[in-house]
């Protein structure tokens, strides 16, 4: 068994590595890996226990997740993997760290275009890549991501580096959408745009726009409602406050969204309880847990977003399918590149 319920750890720490490459083979637990914060998913475990009885113990890793599950091989206690964004689900899957399941419960709670077409992962929650805007000098209420090369941002445009996993999921999107050719046109107007060298995180965006540094960035939808609540650092609300938040494309295709996902891991020792726990993640109780508490919109059809989530305004997601989002990173990693983005304006 696990050492605790919620075991904090890296690879660094031997104490939880001797912890968790014991058999994990108890019938009553289920062993998660997981890249999402523990308080985050905490509430959704609990609610899963008190409803099943099986203890739900976890391992949070900042980072080489798949690495580790790769090393401890066959024996490896990983029963399910929990992260975020199409490329780490996608990663886990490539490195053969995953099973495919096909689940009736499952697909029916998950739209097609949210889950990997051979069943290694699925999606959970889903972030827009939205604009957030500057309430007091950007008057329109409407925006298209193609919009975001017109000159007239000349100068007012700040996003973090073109390198990080929202801002590729996006671009990548945007070559599904016109090609590689057009999509590095578009990718040489917004480096042009840019006020600054892209850096910082997307709450530092919303920072900047506050300071006056720029007036619209690239942002992720729920990191406003985790500055909107924020009672540790209250000067991350006047950030939120000073911005909106605008849905790019809402009239047309709809905005590029990304995800949380989970995925079965490939020897899961406990795979009967793994799969009942991905079965109640994917139904109506623990969408609205997992929604609420992350700032996210549910992926089941008819499942609602929280208050401050609802007060952004209304999200048109874009259908276009991750997998085809996913085949097209690498070629929106190396059109960053190409055009310099990341070293900002070039006059």
């Amino acid at each position: 068994m696990l050492a605790s319920k919620t075991l904090i750890g890296s690879l660094s720490v031997a104490a939880a590595f001797l912890a968790l490459t014991a058999p994990a083979r108890a019938d009553g637990e289920v062993n998660i890996y997981s890249y999402r914060q523990p308080d985050l998913i905490q509430p959704l475990l609990d609610a899963f226990t008190k409803e099943t009885g099986i203890a739900a113990n976890v391992l949070f890793l900042d980072k080489g997740l798949v690495e580790r599950i790769q090393a401890e091989g066959a024996n490896s206690p990983a029963d399910v993997i929990l992260t975020v964004d199409i490329s780490r689900l996608t990663e886990a899957k490539d490195a053969g760290v995953t099973q495919p399941l096909v689940n009736e419960t499952i697909n029916k709670d998950i739209p097609a275009h949210f889950r990997d077409p051979d069943g290694n992962w699925f999606g959970l929650t889903t972030r827009g890549r939205v604009v957030y805007a500057s309430k007091e000098r950007v008057p329109q209420n409407d925006i298209t991501y193609e919009e975001l090369a017109d000159p007239k941002w000349k100068g007012k445009f700040c996003t973090r580096d073109g390198q990080h996993s929202y801002n590729i999921g996006l671009f990548a999107s945007m070559i599904a959408h016109h090609g590689e050719a057009e999509t590095e046109k578009w990718l040489t107007g917004i480096r042009d745009n840019l006020s600054k060298k892209p850096d910082g995180g997307d709450r530092d965006q919303a920072k900047a726009i506050f300071a006056g540094e720029c007036d619209i960035a690239l942002g992720n939808s729920y990191y406003v409602g985790l500055m909107l609540t924020n009672e540790k650092e209250p000067q991350q609300k006047e950030w939120a406050s000073a911005i909106k938040v605008l849905f790019p494309n809402a009239k047309d295709r709809g905005t590029h969204v990304n995800i949380s996902g989970m995925a079965l891991a490939k020897n899961a020792p406990n795979k009967e309880n793994a799969v009942k726990l991905m079965e109640f993640l994917s139904a109506g109780e623990a969408q609205k847990i997992y929604a609420e508490q992350v700032f996210e919109y549910p992926v089941l059809p008819g499942a609602e977003p929280s208050d401050v989530v609802k007060s952004f305004g209304t999200i048109k997601p874009d259908s276009l399918p991750l997998a085809e989002i996913a085949a097209n990173r690498k070629k929106a990693s190396e059109l960053v590149d190409k055009v310099g983005y990341n070293d900002g304006p070039q006059d």
